[in-house]
């Protein structure tokens, strides 16, 4: 059960620290399909923060899958901009 507003934010911090290795595909998954069921969204961006979401909460499975692209697509949905920075290993 969730008890706080879903804002925008925490929809772009999910994506960027799954596309940043530190949150799994299903990781990532279970969260949105959490949100959906009990998820309060922030009002303003209700739309956007439900549409990404639920887009979210399908790329489980291997039709929909979650590439560069799509979120890159989903974050720019929620006003944000997807920029790699490459560091030496």
């Amino acid at each position: 059960m969730m008890n706080k507003t879903i804002t925008r934010e925490d929809v772009a911090e999910h994506l960027r620290d799954h596309l940043q290795h530190r949150l799994s595909l299903e990781e990532l998954v279970h969260w949105a399909e959490t949100v959906m069921m009990d998820g309060d969204l922030e009002s303003d961006h209700n739309d956007e923060i439900r549409d990404v979401v639920a887009r979210i909460g399908v790329a489980d499975v291997r039709a929909f899958g979650l590439t560069w692209q799509d979120c890159e697509e989903l974050l720019s949905c929620l006003g944000y901009k997807a920029r790699v920075d490459v560091a030496a290993g």
